[in-house]
């Protein structure tokens, strides 16, 4: 079993910035694989946030409510998935995940949560006022 793992989360003020990131192990191959990130806020569902196919710019996608502020990226070399969160806002609060598609080859387009099959266990992310 494929274990991600995230870091980076933490407590900043509103228009501040964190930058996750998700260590994908060193054994499995990285590339050309559907990776993204997803936050759960308390009560509420999974939502997606962004998603890429590493290790190139197809498929790049994000949440409306999140574009021009987050961005995500990618470097083989070191298998991690990053998260570069800019101006932060109290409604970003939330347990933030790092997801991937086992399935190599296969585009971001179409996939749905169920199609991620590789998970971390979350790294809080509390943005105040």
């Amino acid at each position: 079993q494929i274990r991600l793992v995230e870091s980076g989360g933490g407590s900043v003020q509103a228009g501040g910035s964190l930058r996750l990131s998700c260590k994908v192990p060193g054994e499995v191959v990285f590339v050309r694989h559907c990776m993204g990130w997803f936050r759960q806020a308390p009560g509420q569902e999974r939502e997606a946030v962004a998603v890429r196919y590493t290790d190139t710019d197809i498929g790049l996608s994000y949440a409306e409510s999140v574009k021009g502020r987050f961005t995500v990226s990618d470097d083989n070399d070191v298998h991690m998935l990053y998260l570069q969160m800019n101006s932060l806002k109290p409604e970003d609060t939330g347990t933030y995940f790092c997801a991937r598609d086992g399935l190599q080859y296969r585009y971001c387009s179409g996939l749905s949560e169920q199609d991620f099959d590789q998970w971390g266990q979350g790294t809080q992310v509390t943005v105040s006022s």
